[in-house]
């Protein structure tokens, strides 16, 4: 029988203590490293070579997407799954496009999570069909990628000033920012802005 090697990235200890124990169930999962920052992913992917990377998308260090992209670029042959309490159609689309196979809930039936590792390894994605449904149903993000920076700064509590420091803009360029992200959301207000981009999940 073929032996999948798993990565799992997963902050919360009690969690992935649970999720390992799961996965060791199934005589044909075994996982070989785990990771509870995001930043940890690629290195232990290119030491371990696992064959799928189960990734929260909330970890500390670097977001599950960010680093399912790099992980796509350094290691391509490790097909990824997205697991995540965000069911966001916004989110979904993020993570279509971080080249991302599957995307599961955590709330999902327990062994839908080994069902999906097995199809994502066999070159399949995996993405519950309300969720996929629903991705198309949301617009495109309207936002830049400066933009979205911008707004994940200001949805954290940063103001202006402390926003234009950090990336190297004046604090009139941030404002300027702010105020189009605002019209391009047609939000009430900065407030309103990060609501509607969270709720879409372009912010997270």
């Amino acid at each position: 029988m073929l032996t999948l090697k798993i990565l799992l990235a997963e902050d919360v200890h009690m969690v992935r203590g649970a999720l390992v124990a799961l996965l060791e169930l199934e005589p044909d999962l075994t996982v070989v490293a785990q990771a509870e920052r995001g930043d940890e992913i690629v290195p232990a992917a290119l030491e371990h070579r696992p064959d799928v990377a189960i990734i929260d998308i909330d970890l500390p260090g670097l977001d599950g997407l960010t680093a399912a992209e790099l992980l796509h670029k350094e290691l391509p042959s490790c097909r990824t799954l997205i697991l995540t309490s965000l069911g966001r159609p916004g989110t979904v689309r993020r993570a279509l496009a971080a080249h991302v196979s599957g995307f599961l809930l955590k709330d999902a039936p327990p062994d839908h999570l080994a069902e999906a590792v097995r199809d994502v390894a066999a070159g399949k994605r995996y993405i519950d069909p309300q969720l996929a449904f629903s991705a198309w149903d949301v617009g495109d993000n309207p936002l830049t990628e400066r933009e979205l920076q911008v707004l994940r700064m200001a949805a954290q509590g940063a103001e202006a000033p402390e926003i234009a420091a950090n990336l190297h803009l004046s604090v009139g360029t941030v404002r300027n920012y702010l105020t189009s992200i605002v019209m391009k959301l047609n939000a009430r207000n900065r407030i309103d802005a990060i609501r509607i981009a969270t709720e879409a999940g372009w912010v997270t």
